[in-house]
């Protein structure tokens, strides 16, 4: 590949200083219509009965389908260096409410 190809194929992504502080999230809510995914991240608090969604993220099948991609290399690789992440089933924490209030939903 030529230097002038490679150029114009790079990106350049700035972090500011409050995005990279991050959002602590446990727990994710997925939707979908036909065009999009909808991923909503809440954290719930111990012995309080309302949370709220602190960062929602609206992608196309294309790119959710490139995510699930990307998250099963990283945890594959995870796991190699620090072993078997814990497999949690829907509804076995009693911290974490069911998710069944209507429409195409998943929780991770």
């Amino acid at each position: 590949m030529d230097d002038k190809k490679q150029k114009q194929q790079q990106l350049n992504i700035e972090l500011s200083e409050e995005v990279a502080q991050g959002i602590y999230s446990n727990l994710a809510i997925i939707t979908h219509s036909s065009s999009e995914f909808v991923v909503d991240f809440v954290r719930i608090m111990p012995g309080i009965p309302k949370a709220n969604v602190k960062s929602r993220v609206i992608l196309t099948p294309e790119h959710a389908k490139r995510l699930l991609l990307a998250l099963q290399d990283n945890i594959k690789k995870f796991e190699a260096i620090n072993g078997p992440i814990k497999n949690v089933k829907p509804g076995s924490d009693p911290g974490i409410p069911p998710m069944g209030f209507g429409g195409p939903t998943a929780q991770a």
